[in-house]
């Protein structure tokens, strides 16, 4: 065990990052070199602070970031030590890619918001407690129209003619700008393409890498709708069981094929992923097993697609890395969407693609015809310029914080004896793991009935038998509007284990 190494560090004074920032940078460095071993203790928070003549806070929220990545792990007593990152770095690797995130400060202690709105409040959806649903009552509706009518004013023909198929071209820099700052993405605009939401991203994604009979690796438990999608288009579907550092390797012995399907071969092609925010366990991969992946992607020259979909919604230090930052985008693709800050209506996202795949894919776009709609980018992205997307962007951020808190609070209070909750802070759904007393389907059916739209977390399983829990949402409701709903689940709990123990 290595004890108290020598971080060699200096602050630089001239550089725009916070100091912060910097001491992550420097210490990913070292890990990823080789420099930091697993299991290294890092040196204590009150000594580093007082050698390099800064803070105590401002070291605590770097280590803290790099404990939110997975690079180190904080025991009480036991200070900071270094996760192993496995013998996974490319050949001939140079280059670790530092995280360009300017935008974002250290954390805040943030006091219960008051959700008060100039705009009167509309009525809330029907049901309750809808995993992954934005508030709409907190959308700046009036900034949005004031976009609009500017657009309508200079530039009215771009709403309806002179985009090429890949989207309006100030809004690809705006997204490349986005990515660049929010997720540690270098892109150019040229390899942005603006989709009809994430699901369009994923369809242009697999015309353009594969043919019917190939396989896609699908996250095990997953997002249900993609696997109709892969079996929609003909492909077939590799299953990858999630661990605690992420989804299994693809020839590990915990992914596998249905067994129709066995005698293929079952290395796929390509695999999807979400590594910032598993869906729907919730978990980040760690550096490690992002790590394997791409050196599994080069070894076997398949691909990898991110599906980054809710990663702006972090609520303790800065956003994760994207993974695709880590490849510098050589065998990863990219996909986000603007449903979760706006609403699906809108019907935006957009795919991110190595330079390789630039032609090819336009190619795609030409020969099937597909174009997302192009009356709402002009203004999306004159949104983005103008600074509203962003202050939009931070203030629901701190509100849905809020609203995971209370929900974790009270389910950690007032649920314990039903199950557990892991809180990562982060997304706008989280998972309650219930004991195996229940049955996650059956609850889900009975809190219909009263009211809400959970879902039972085994209907996300493809193979496993061993999840038990409901996925729930938060974003979109008020504190009280959580709390009715929770009196509604605990109601629901209690009846089915009054009827259990009969």
């Amino acid at each position: 065990m290595s004890q108290n190494p020598t971080l060699l560090f200096s602050v630089d004074r001239s550089d725009a990052r916070p100091i912060f920032e910097q001491l992550c940078d420097t210490i990913r460095r070292l890990i990823h070199n080789g420099v930091f071993n697993a299991d290294t203790r890092l040196p204590a928070t009150r000594t580093l602070a007082q050698e390099l003549a800064i803070s105590r806070s401002t070291v605590v929220t770097a280590y803290e970031q790099l404990v939110a990545e997975g690079y180190l792990q904080s025991k009480p007593g036991a200070g900071y030590r270094v996760c192993g990152l496995g013998e996974t770095e490319l050949p001939g690797r140079t280059k670790v890619l530092q995280d360009n995130n300017k935008s974002a400060g250290p954390p805040r202690q943030i006091s219960r918001l008051k959700e008060q709105l100039k705009e009167p409040l509309k009525e809330q959806p029907d049901k309750l407690l809808t995993p992954s649903l934005p508030d709409m009552r907190l959308f700046p509706y009036r900034q949005w129209a004031k976009t609009i009518a500017r657009i309508c004013r200079t530039r009215p023909e771009s709403m309806l003619t002179g985009s090429e198929a890949v989207g309006d071209q100030q809004l690809r820099q705006a997204i490349a700008h986005h990515v660049r700052e929010w997720r540690g993405l270098e892109v150019s605009a040229d390899q942005v393409i603006v989709t009809a939401g994430a699901t369009d991203a994923l369809t242009i994604s697999f015309r353009t890498l594969l043919q019917p009979g190939h396989n896609v690796g699908l996250e095990d438990p997953g997002y249900r709708p993609i696997l109709h999608q892969v079996t929609g288009m003909g492909l077939n579907p590799v299953f990858l069981r999630v661990d605690s550092d992420g989804a299994s390797l693809p020839d590990s012995p915990d992914s596998h094929q249905p067994e129709a399907q066995l005698e293929a071969d079952a290395h796929p092609d390509v695999v999807v992923l979400t590594p910032s925010h598993q869906y729907p366990l919730g978990n980040t991969m760690t550096p490690q097993r992002r790590w394997e992946y791409i050196h599994w992607a080069h070894k076997h020259q398949r691909w990898i697609i991110e599906d980054d979909y809710d990663s702006e919604f972090r609520y303790i230090g800065r956003p994760i890395p994207a993974m695709a930052g880590l490849d510098q985008l050589q065998r990863t693709l990219y996909i986000g969407s603007f449903a979760k800050l706006f609403s699906n209506t809108l019907r935006l996202g957009y795919l991110i693609v190595p330079e390789p795949l630039i032609a090819p894919v336009r190619k795609i776009l030409s020969d099937y015809s597909l174009k997302a709609g192009l009356m709402p980018q002009p203004a999306l992205a004159e949104f983005i310029h103008s600074g509203d997307f962003y202050r939009y962007l931070r203030r629901v951020r701190k509100i849905y914080s809020e609203r995971n808190k209370y929900l974790v609070q009270q389910l950690q209070t007032r649920f314990n004896h039903f199950g557990h909750v892991q809180d990562y802070s982060a997304g706008m759904k989280l998972v309650f793991h219930l004991n195996q007393t229940f049955n996650d389907v059956d609850i889900v059916t009975r809190t219909h009935q009263a009211g809400l739209a959970l879902e039972a977390l085994s209907t996300a399983c493809y193979q496993r038998t061993d999840c038990n829990g409901l996925i729930m949402g938060f974003a979109g409701y008020t504190e009280q509007e959580i709390h009715t709903a929770l009196d509604q689940l605990l109601s629901v709990l209690c009846s089915c284990q009054d009827i259990a123990a009969k």
